[in-house]
């Protein structure tokens, strides 16, 4: 069992608190087999919501995927207690907002994509479904009558 992180890091235009909304948030993620490095063509997604079982009765994970290369059952799953949000304090740095527990895969690549939601950092002004597939999001926030956004996101997977 290896645990990697996901680092996040963005900068903020008056917000704070950015992150993933609820059990059913889609993690969307390219996996790489960790006995023969074959990496999966299309994004796979994983959620707290969903559950499959082990092989063998050995309990269940997020996602478990065999390799179509060298047919190996292998398994991630997301650390319920591991995620926190990105806050306006991080910028710029990164922040790991998830921790996965991997056997036989690791993650490369990760797409933002939908399901994420970030506060007014001074009015405190939820917004929900900000969508972070193209890697910057922006709106405005009618309390403070200022614009806020999300730009040049930046993401990295480390050992935790």
């Amino acid at each position: 069992m290896v645990k990697i992180g996901l680092q996040l890091s963005a900068q903020l235009e008056n917000l704070t608190n950015l992150k993933a909304e609820g059990d059913d948030f889609r993690w969307y993620l390219k996996l790489k087999c960790g006995h023969c490095g074959d990496e999966t063509q299309d994004y796979v997604w994983l959620s707290l919501s969903e559950s499959q079982p082990l092989k063998g009765g050995r309990g269940s994970a997020s996602l478990v995927i065999k390799c179509k290369l060298c047919s190996r059952e292998n398994s991630i799953d997301i650390i319920k207690d591991s995620i926190s949000p990105y806050t306006a304090d991080d910028v710029p740095r990164l922040k790991t907002v998830v921790v996965f527990d991997c056997r036989g895969v690791e993650p490369t690549e990760f797409d933002p994509r939908i399901g994420w939601v970030a506060e007014g950092q001074e009015s405190g002004t939820k917004f929900d479904e900000v969508d972070l597939s193209q890697q910057d999001w922006s709106d405005y926030d009618e309390k403070t009558q200022q614009s806020v956004g999300i730009y040049e996101l930046k993401h990295k997977f480390v050992k935790a």
